[in-house]
């Protein structure tokens, strides 16, 4: 090193700030000190220093030179870096986080009105990952979010920023000149790259994408409100039944307000004991007996009034209350019919409620407790209860039947795959769901649908009951091609319990017939 100029010693192709700092200050003949500057080490690698140092004279006082010191710091700086990076990036996914995409979305919000662009910013949730982790383990969904985001980088250009916000959520900031057209170009793309299969494992699995969309500057000038309705959006796109893509609209954020009012209330009614159970009667179409009832949920608001399952029953699954309603359900409904001796009470099951670890132990408790017996109970569940992991499904459903309680399938006929279900499990009841009951004599589809229906019944030894019957005419054509069940308007509404027992003793004392009582 002696006798060779100081800048022989730095790198010359790193733009270094403290390498100029130095040229400054050493021209000066200032003390200078915290200068960061790049050398290569003695095997060629590039280094990180910091420099300190103070003008020396000779005994007349002229400057000869420099005495300081310098520092290695590339350990330092690289830990700096990881650091920063780690604060601003998704462990998992290498993907920015919440606090990077919010600078980079200000960014572009902030040059729209100079660039004469527009910002959408799109809210993207995974459909059915969270049976993935719940089924498969949380390992498996690592790996299906790291392809998720591999994915979303290829379809993106590199002037979009994608992050990770938790989960299995993403959120896409794509700055362009035409909205909404690119942006909905943009939702086509991601949802035609998740029809392909996610390979894990050398098992091929299906993970889909809902997409909200909220676009600046008509839908908020600002990262919070844009990041809001986009979310707002994305619940709509869920609603329509995930897989879609929606455009925030203001209407969707007054919606949404009613529905968490009502969540509120919900749990207040909960808390309050005011929700009621409201029965059915089943009949048989031979002899038409009295011979079971079907337990229906019902919610008369202290001001609303009457507020129809439709509304907040997918409220209560969203938000994991349908796990207190449904034990309480299934203990209210036990209770009363002990009045009943002689006839079965059906309850139903949510998807929500079959996901439950402790389903068995809920069921089996609720028996004892109740002392009600296992023989007198159906429990009726939907297709979508097997619709993804069907072989953990059909477990829980022969624990449950090995409780002595008989299973049925509702809606038969709405689903998928409800051939394939019935050969995999022996459901002792089908039930031909509403829609169908409702066009009979009014299409030959639905008349042929029905017969094959209650023809499969008979085949596989299950008894068939059919939902929704109303009119003399339905009762006629259900009773000629053999169905053995029925419910519906024309044999009685869901009324409650106190009003049962009081049809069930008119019945047995009057003798007559279910059409006349």
């Amino acid at each position: 090193m002696l006798g060779k100029a100081l800048e022989q010693f730095f790198s010359s192709d790193s733009v270094s700030d403290g390498w100029i700092n130095l040229r400054v200050e050493t021209g000066l003949r200032h003390n200078f000190r915290d200068l960061r500057c790049c050398y290569r080490d003695a095997m060629g690698s590039n280094r990180i220093c910091r420099l300190a140092g103070r003008p020396i004279t000779d005994h007349s006082g002229g400057f000869i030179g420099y005495r300081g010191t310098a520092t290695d710091i590339t350990s330092e700086v690289e830990a700096h870096e990881m650091a920063n990076h780690l604060a601003q990036h998704d462990p998992l996914t290498e993907l920015p986080n919440r606090v990077l995409l919010r600078d980079r979305l200000d960014l572009a919000l902030m040059g729209m009105e100079r660039d004469q662009t527009q910002v959408a910013v799109l809210c993207l949730d995974l459909d059915h990952f969270k049976e993935v982790n719940d089924t498969l383990g949380h390992g498996v969904g690592d790996i299906i979010l790291r392809q998720v985001a591999e994915r979303l980088r290829a379809t993106l250009r590199t002037t979009d920023t994608i992050a990770r916000m938790g989960g299995d959520e993403f959120v896409v900031v794509q700055v362009a000149v035409s909205q909404p057209v690119e942006a909905e170009a943009l939702c086509r793309r991601f949802i035609d790259v998740f029809q392909m299969p996610f390979e894990v494992e050398g098992n091929d699995l299906y993970v889909g994408v809902s997409i909200g969309v909220a676009i600046a500057p008509h839908d908020g000038d600002d990262h919070e409100r844009l990041l809001k309705h986009a979310d707002i959006a994305l619940y709509r796109a869920k609603q329509s039944g995930r897989g879609k893509y929606r455009f925030f609209e203001h209407a969707m954020d007054s919606e949404l307000q009613a529905r968490k009012a009502l969540e509120q209330d919900l749990r207040q009614a909960i808390a309050r004991n005011q929700l009621e159970m409201h029965y059915q009667p089943l009949v048989t179409i031979e002899g038409q007996r009295l011979t079971g009832v079907e337990a229906l949920i019902r919610w008369h608001h202290p001001q609303r009034g009457l507020i129809s399952p439709v509304d907040f029953i997918p409220i209560a699954e969203d938000t994991g209350l349908i796990i207190p309603i449904g034990e309480w359900a299934l203990r209210r409904s036990c209770n009363d019919a002990k009045a009943w001796p002689h006839l079965t009470v059906a309850v139903n099951l949510s998807p929500v409620q079959f996901k439950h670890h402790e389903l068995i132990e809920m069921i089996s408790q609720v028996l004892a407790e109740t002392g009600f017996p296992p023989e007198r109970l159906e429990l009726e569940i939907t297709e979508s209860v097997l619709l993804y992991d069907a072989n953990a499904a059909l477990k829980i459903l022969a624990a449950i039947k090995k409780l002595g309680i008989r299973i049925a399938m509702d809606d038969f006929g709405t689903g998928y795959s409800s051939l394939g279900y019935l050969n995999s499990f022996p459901f002792d009841k089908i039930k031909i769901d509403r829609s169908f009951i409702a066009e009979l004599n009014g299409t030959d589809k639905a008349n042929a649908i029905v017969k094959s229906v209650i023809s499969l019944g008979q085949s596989l030894e299950m008894i068939t009951t059919a939902e929704g019957v109303e009119t003399l005419a339905q009762l006629t054509f259900l009773t000629e091609e053999g169905c053995q069940q029925v419910q519906g308007y024309y044999f009685g509404r869901p009324i409650p319990p106190a009003e049962l027992t009081e049809l069930v003793a008119e019945w047995q004392t009057s003798g007559r017939d279910a059409t006349a009582a």
